[in-house]
């Protein structure tokens, strides 16, 4: 579950990332076009991608086309130049991506993305051969037979015709390497659903070449985000969509007559914001497209991230007024009204959603686990009061408040919320 808090964010909200090795010839080019040095500095990504685009518009010439292939192919030769063009890309792109997903909670312990592998996606080229897998095409180009009567029904391309590699090659060398030096027992590429069949090309070749581990490849893929906007415009980068939520829920909270008088409210509508934002990212199942709304995620009431924060800031709330000490010598008896033990038989489920999330993962189970507790607890709060009921009676409905905020608050962090005790 903490490799799905690290991986699922990423599709959070239509992130356009850009994934510089995948157009990196393309990209070049325009950058020696349409390129400027102080704007790559200053923001890296949406400088890359505004290049992008305008590269992209001249694509249809057949020259540009052809610069762009001779740039990958220098790339692949080592070309010093074209080397440091790439290099600098990748260095202030890595800076960016650290800095912003810092805002989300999530560290990377390794970048090695598929362009580390353009000199090892040509021993892989050598080892199809040697394997007897790889065919030459009329056109030059160099493939791989996956269909079942070996008749070249179907076939993956993992050679141009000028020799130089493809990203499933690459993909290829990545995988034995990543096998080699880490020895894992799953690997999970987390990306949209548009590539499911790269994954599937790319898993079979592995098995064709003999590593059964390819067996332990997964391919978990994610919809898209339809509709979102925010004030600054329709293309839409995650920085952007981070200061959005928190702008819109700092002006929600300033409006808020019940908004208590907090040390830093900047800071909690920025954890209060990417509740909301991940709680209508996970509700569904990750595959599914949907329908993006401002108004429906940042809602205080019903089934989103701002009630979760909410609900576990009232809970904590509650234990600082009546003692939020060790509770012992409870007696459970004193539980006996339908409203407790429904939370109680809820808080029994845990487990059970914790395993079923770790086998398909998907992070829904979890969420629906949480917004259904989040319920029962508001309910709990308002019929099971803890002032003015006998001691005993008292202290056991405060430990039933405190095992409710507790598995709240830990499925929360799954998730990649980091729970507010204040709102």
């Amino acid at each position: 579950l903490q490799l799905a808090k690290i991986t699922y964010q990423y599709a959070l909200v239509c992130c356009l990332t850009l994934y510089i090795t995948v157009f990196q010839g393309l990209l070049g080019v325009g950058f020696q076009s349409f390129g400027n040095k102080e704007k790559l500095k200053s923001s890296p990504l949406q400088h890359l991608f505004e290049v992008y685009v305008q590269i992209n518009k001249a694509a249809e010439d057949e020259n540009t086309k052809q610069l762009a292939k001779d740039f990958f192919r220098k790339l692949e030769e080592h070309d010093e130049q074209t080397l440091s063009i790439w290099k600098q890309f990748r260095d202030l792109s890595i800076e960016e991506y650290i800095r912003i997903y810092e805002r989300l909670g999530v560290h990377f312990d390794e970048y090695s993305g598929e362009s580390f592998y353009q000199e090892r996606a040509q021993e892989v080229l050598k080892m199809l051969e040697d394997k007897g897998l790889l065919q030459k095409t009329i056109k030059g180009t160099g493939v791989v037979d996956l269909s079942e009567q070996k008749d070249l029904s179907t076939v993956s391309t993992v050679m141009r015709s000028d020799g130089t590699s493809l990203y499933i090659t690459r993909d290829l060398a990545a995988a034995i390497d990543r096998m080699n030096k880490h020895s894992w027992d799953t690997m999970i590429y987390v990306t949209d659903k548009s590539q499911s069949n790269h994954f599937q090309h790319l898993f079979r070749i592995l098995k064709l070449m003999g590593y059964d581990w390819a067996e332990r490849c997964q391919h978990v893929s994610f919809g898209l985000v339809q509709g979102m906007k925010t004030r600054r415009g329709e293309v839409i980068f995650l920085e952007d969509v981070l200061n959005e939520v928190r702008s819109r829920m700092l002006q929600n909270m300033t409006s808020t007559k019940t908004t208590k008088e907090i040390q830093d409210p900047v800071e909690t509508a920025e954890k209060v914001g990417l509740a909301a934002l991940i709680i209508q990212d996970f509700r569904g199942l990750l595959s599914s497209d949907y329908q993006f709304s401002w108004d429906r995620a940042l809602q205080s009431r019903g089934d989103t991230g701002v009630f979760l924060q909410y609900t576990h800031a009232r809970l904590h709330s509650l234990e600082q007024v009546h003692g939020n000490a060790e509770l012992t010598d409870v007696n459970v008896a004193c539980l006996q009204e339908p409203d407790a033990i429904s939370v109680l038989q809820h808080l029994l489920r845990y487990d059970e959603v914790l395993y079923r999330s770790s086998q398909d993962l998907q992070p829904k189970h979890i969420v629906s686990y949480l917004l259904t507790l989040s319920h029962l607890a508001a309910v709990a709060h308002k019929t099971l009061p803890v002032k003015g009921s006998a001691p005993d009676v008292a202290q056991a409905r405060l430990c039933l408040f405190h095992a409710a905020r507790s598995v709240l608050a830990s499925g929360m962090k799954l998730l990649g919320i980091t729970p507010v005790t204040q709102m």
